[in-house]
């Protein structure tokens, strides 16, 4: 699924110039098949981020949060963890940054 991220870049924002301490939710539609192989169906810039039932009520905070501490927290450090209003919640989704622009950008670009 990493992959589908880096090789959508260009689609997504083709005219985009690089933009130093910014990030940008999107939204990724994946189908499984009865073989369980993977299909993308549709990338959102705007993802609905509604926490409507009990998995998105768990599930959209902890993305938003860690999308804050993957793109803010390095720029600027919290004062103290035990500060963090997340920090009690259970981390069980493991969220991590799939793309980096400055650092994947110039090999995507070799290779298109």
């Amino acid at each position: 699924m990493t992959d589908t991220f880096r090789a959508t870049r260009k689609v997504i924002a083709p005219s985009r110039n690089l933009r130093h301490h910014t990030f940008e939710i999107f939204g990724f539609d994946f189908m499984l098949d009865a073989d369980f192989k993977v299909y993308l169906i549709e990338i959102n810039t705007n993802p609905c981020l509604e926490t409507n039932c009990p998995l998105l009520q768990r599930l959209i905070p902890e993305m938003v949060d860690s999308a804050l501490r993957i793109a803010v927290d390095p720029l600027y450090p919290p004062p103290s963890m035990s500060k963090r209003v997340n920090l009690a919640a259970p981390q069980v989704m493991l969220w991590y940054l799939s793309f980096d622009e400055e650092s994947d950008g110039p090999e995507i670009d070799m290779q298109i």
